[in-house]
């Protein structure tokens, strides 16, 4: 029987209604999915290759990104819901579980020294002197660490000039003790700026005192029964040693170099080839929480959640007031509101963004000390393990305005009057009168 016009205007209607309630269905689709991955992430189909993986950290607070990304859900967000932020026991430890991998029961990466990017790659650090291939994703961090010094020393007057040690340490030297100074993992940050220090106050770290590896959770245990007599490592450590009187911090190495670089998100660069969705939710997730960790008015909450037994286990005042920038050097000197505090994002990003010409530095410093050789080529190590790349994708996701461009952050410039241009490593080396490098 033949439809009637009658008959025609209900299929149109019913057609059209169908019509409208698919797409309310899709649009509530897309709604949701959105609302998963904000920020238009991963907008050209399916998400991250894996739901997580384990990034290692050491007990200090400039892992705090990794830690707070965690616990506030961002790796989440990004849809990794499974990764695993793993205590390591050192830095020895976090190099040998990166060796692993995650798919021998180790790590695939994490917070680590700036400079282990560099000596895992070249294999310097390794067993047998395997190379690992690894890429910087993202600096964490900026400042506050602390060259801390025993009690047994505080008459003197030892602050950023480190020069009124020389004497002292020469006459406990010629009375047959041994003086030791403390890091965390030779050529690591911890290495380098003790290593500064002591060296701009006329003292050679090499043949002037015996450095040696101490894990930064048990430095203050160790100054406590004299195994050393001064040490380089990062927070809340330096705070924990003035809080319990043991010893004195001579200078923040903010006072060193004034927004020095420290921590990188490093991993091993096979698991980034292979996941680069992840790595970019990895490093969104990240850049989230170095934001959050950035605010005043979240400083607190950070210490109060670092501090928790299950990530450092330390009290918060250790924690909360080097975090901010106020400064207990210990021997009755506090100061303030100083501009000496961790910092983690700073503007458009330019702390999280991972600077060439700040690897650069490092390779060249450890070129200094000998873990380089002086011929090595500092340009093509740095292009082959940082990716600034990466972090500027992710940026670009997360909306990020006015985003570093470039690799070079310009010349630097250290309390003692040196200065470190990335054009011409060899005018720095050249300028430092103890070094093991012959230039």
């Amino acid at each position: 029987m033949p439809k009637t016009n009658c008959d025609r205007n209900f299929d149109a209607r019913l057609l059209s209604r169908r019509s409208a309630l698919k797409l309310s269905s899709t649009a509530l689709l897309l709604s949701a999915a959105k609302a998963a991955l904000p920020g238009g992430a991963f907008a050209q189909g399916a998400g991250p290759e894996v739901k997580g993986t384990k990034l290692g950290y050491i007990a200090l607070t400039d892992a705090a990104p990794l830690i707070i990304a965690k616990e506030k859900g961002h790796y989440a967000k990004y849809g990794l819901p499974d990764m695993d932020i793993a205590k390591q026991a050192s830095w020895g430890a976090t190099r040998d579980n990166i060796a692993l991998g995650t798919k021998a029961n180790g790590i695939d990466g994490g917070h680590i020294l700036s400079p282990k990017v560099h000596l895992y790659a070249t294999g310097k650090v390794m067993q047998n002197n395997q190379p690992l291939p690894m890429y910087t994703l993202m600096r964490l961090n900026e400042d506050c660490q602390g060259l801390s010094v025993s009690n047994e020393y505080k008459h003197l007057a030892v602050g950023t000039d480190s020069s009124a040690l020389k004497e002292a340490f020469a006459k406990k030297a010629a009375s047959g003790k041994e003086v030791k100074v403390a890091m965390t993992f030779p050529g690591g940050t911890h290495d380098l700026w003790i290593r500064y220090w002591l060296a701009a106050g006329g003292i050679d770290p090499d043949k002037d005192v015996a450095t040696i590896v101490v894990p930064p959770p048990q430095m203050v245990a160790n100054m406590k029964v004299g195994t050393m007599d001064a040490f380089c490592v990062g927070e809340p450590w330096n705070e924990q040693l003035v809080n319990q009187d043991i010893g004195f911090t001579a200078a923040t190495t903010g006072e060193i170099w004034f927004k020095h670089p420290e921590k990188v998100l490093g991993m091993r660069a096979d698991w980034v080839d292979a996941n680069p969705k992840a790595t970019q939710a990895i490093l969104m997730a990240t850049m989230e929480a170095q934001q959050w960790c950035e605010k005043p008015e979240n400083k607190n909450e950070m210490a109060e959640i670092i501090g928790r037994r299950q990530w450092f286990n330390v009290p918060v005042p250790d924690i909360i007031g080097r975090i901010k920038g106020d400064i207990n050097y210990g021997r009755g000197r506090v100061e303030k509101g100083t501009k000496l505090g961790m910092k983690f994002w700073g503007e458009g990003g330019a702390v999280s963004y991972p600077w060439k010409s700040l690897d650069t530095w490092f390779v060249t410093e450890n070129i200094r000390w000998g873990k380089f050789a002086p011929d090595t080529d500092i340009k093509a190590l740095v292009a082959k393990t940082n990716r600034s790349d990466l972090w500027l994708e992710a940026a670009k996701a997360l909306g990020v305005a006015g985003a570093p461009t470039g690799d070079s952050r310009g010349v630097e410039k250290f309390f003692d009057g040196k200065v470190f241009d990335a054009a011409d490593p060899a005018a720095y080396l050249k300028s430092l009168s103890i070094k093991r490098a012959t230039v």
